[in-house]
């Protein structure tokens, strides 16, 4: 069993989530790791050149990001 909190910042960490932590877990062992939230997506200078071409294509050929996926998880048996 596991449970994720996320925080907007380590600030908001309080008694209360530990509270919800001892009700849920209650005796059994837990494990806690703390990490920060990176998810913000730093593009290289080749991700923006590859990403400027694919503004270029032509949108008849345009496929959706659902058919890429679909494609790509064919493709590498994802």
């Amino acid at each position: 069993m596991s449970t994720t909190y996320h925080l907007t910042s380590a600030q908001d960490l309080n008694s209360d989530i530990l509270d919800a932590i001892k009700a849920k877990f209650k005796t059994k062992p837990i494990t806690i790791i703390v990490e920060e939230d990176d998810t913000n997506l730093n593009l290289t200078p080749k991700m923006k050149s590859i990403l400027d071409e694919r503004l270029q294509e032509d949108e008849i050929t345009y496929i959706s990001s659902s058919e890429s996926i679909k494609r790509l998880i064919k493709k590498h048996d994802l």
